[in-house]
């Protein structure tokens, strides 16, 4: 089997992706905020923004249950996170 010598734009790693749509989110918000917006362009940039929004809480999700799967493998959910002696 051959592997593709690059990966397709739709697959960024997670941590980028995310940065991408907060970045687009931040912007979007203060277009929004300008109130420079008809109507029309405010209600689109709306659903644009849920959708960004839904994007970035499941990486969040995703990283989050990364870290609990480092944490206790065996037990994600009752992972108990890590605290350095003082």
């Amino acid at each position: 089997m051959v592997k593709p010598t690059s990966a397709p734009a739709e697959t960024a790693p997670p941590v980028a992706d995310f940065e991408h749509s907060l970045d687009e989110l931040e912007q979007l918000v203060a277009r929004m905020e300008g109130g420079d917006m008809s109507l029309d362009e405010s209600l689109s940039a709306f659903e644009r923004g849920i959708g960004l929004y839904r994007h970035c809480q499941q990486a969040l999700d995703q990283a989050e249950l990364r870290v609990r799967l480092l944490l206790d493998p065996d037990a994600p959910d009752t992972a108990e996170p890590f605290e350095p002696e003082a």
